[in-house]
């Protein structure tokens, strides 16, 4: 039960991670109208490959150190739930427009690795996952047996917003309206915030 709990926690994280709509959302909006759903769909998949290895470096990381970790759960909770909070404010921020990512790949394999490379050379990405799980409480889980479903559960996420985006990216055949990209984020501030206070107030509890 505590799996499944974590699996779909980190399904919502993974969603709310992907969403907002950077270099590689724009890649994948212009892939989607140049040349079809499954171009698109390439693009992320890339993205949600690396965020899956991130991921999984991070949560291999608490598995290791779980006994440890365990007795620092709640400033690890704080820690985690603050920087969510940060994320999501972050989120409500006007941001300048964002240029899609430079991908010289015509193939769809070519630009699954080409946005794989791109997504795993910020290497930043792994703190940050390390701070999110820290909010979830993976700390005070057991070992690799949690790690595993929170790991599944971000990558699937992140490979569900891109399905959904270039599915609704390709019924609608044209360009998405300019408050897009806003809204999305707005609604990927607001579940990042909620994690962020639900991390917090559980440490009150």
């Amino acid at each position: 039960m505590v799996e499944l709990a974590l699996f779909l926690k980190a399904l919502l994280l993974g969603v709310a991670v992907a969403a907002p709509l950077g270099p590689i959302g724009a890649l994948c909006i212009n892939r989607t109208l140049e040349r079809g759903f499954f171009a698109g769909v390439a693009g992320g998949i890339g993205t949600s490959l690396a965020d899956g290895l991130y991921a999984s470096l991070a949560a291999i990381g608490f598995a290791a150190f779980s006994v440890f970790l365990a007795q620092i759960d709640t400033p690890l909770r704080l820690v985690g739930g603050a920087f969510m909070l940060w994320l999501g404010y972050q989120s409500f921020r006007p941001k300048p427009p964002r240029h899609a990512a430079k991908v010289s790949a015509r193939d769809l394999v070519g630009t699954i690795a080409a946005t794989f490379v791109l997504t795993i050379t910020n290497p930043m990405t792994i703190l940050s996952f390390a701070a999110l799980f820290a909010g979830l409480g993976l700390a005070a889980t057991s070992g690799y047996a949690a790690a595993l479903p929170v790991v599944i559960g971000v990558t699937l996420g992140s490979l569900l917003w891109w399905v959904t985006l270039s599915g609704g990216v390709a019924l609608a055949r044209h360009k998405l309206p300019d408050g897009f990209a806003l809204w999305v984020s707005r609604l990927s501030g607001m579940i990042l915030i909620g994690f962020g206070i639900w991390a917090v107030s559980s440490v009150a509890i």
